[in-house]
């Protein structure tokens, strides 16, 4: 979209699955100039469908895209060089997998000091469960959004919508254009991190 609000705004979209992808569109909606980076061999596809189902479609319109593999030097060098030119990195890595990449908000704010750089993960980026995958029905589960769902005495049900994946990504969005606004006062970027649940 051009002309938008966050015309000018340059993002990579580093993300897999719903919550994370959901709010890269958000911002390309607003007519920011996102790019979906995605990685050679990802498996996750098969979460949204075939990658041009619905799903996938939907939640990458308005992105350009390019493939990397970011466990190779290239790759990793590719990255960097885009990370330093960005505005924002949404990302929804696990924080052992980003360290082990060599993208963390550290490493990346090494190169690009006013970055925004937007973490979703399952269950945050510290504590005990920091390092454990999240998907949203677990999220559902462990937050307690199945105990007021399904038919009365029977079992929890899922909600049928990816309310969790959703709402993360909707609010995440939010948190990053109010950084973007802040970055504009102070010139200084910072890491935005939200959960599933």
């Amino acid at each position: 979209m051009d002309g938008g609000i966050l015309d000018g705004i340059r993002v990579l979209d580093v993300a897999s699955f719903i919550a994370a992808p959901a709010a890269g569109t958000v911002m390309a909606d607003f007519g920011a100039d996102v790019i979906k980076v995605e990685v050679s061999g990802d498996p996750n596809y098969a979460d949204m469908g075939t990658r041009h189902g619905p799903d996938f479609q939907n939640l990458h319109r308005n992105k350009r895209s390019l493939t990397l593999d970011l466990k190779s030097p290239e790759g990793h060098e590719i990255f960097m060089k885009l990370a330093a030119q960005v505005d924002v990195i949404v990302e929804n890595y696990r924080p052992d997998v980003k360290r082990r990449l060599k993208i963390s908000y550290d490493e990346v704010r090494a190169v690009n000091k006013g970055i925004v750089y937007a973490s979703i993960s399952g269950f945050g980026q510290t504590g005990p469960y920091a390092n454990r995958p999240g998907l949203d029905q677990i999220a559902q589960g462990l937050g307690g959004h199945m105990s007021v769902t399904g038919k009365p005495g029977d079992g929890p049900v899922r909600s049928g919508a990816a309310i969790s994946d959703m709402t993360a990504g909707f609010l995440m969005a939010g948190g990053i254009m109010a950084a973007l606004l802040e970055r504009h006062k102070s010139g200084e970027g910072q890491w935005l991190h939200t959960s599933l649940l």
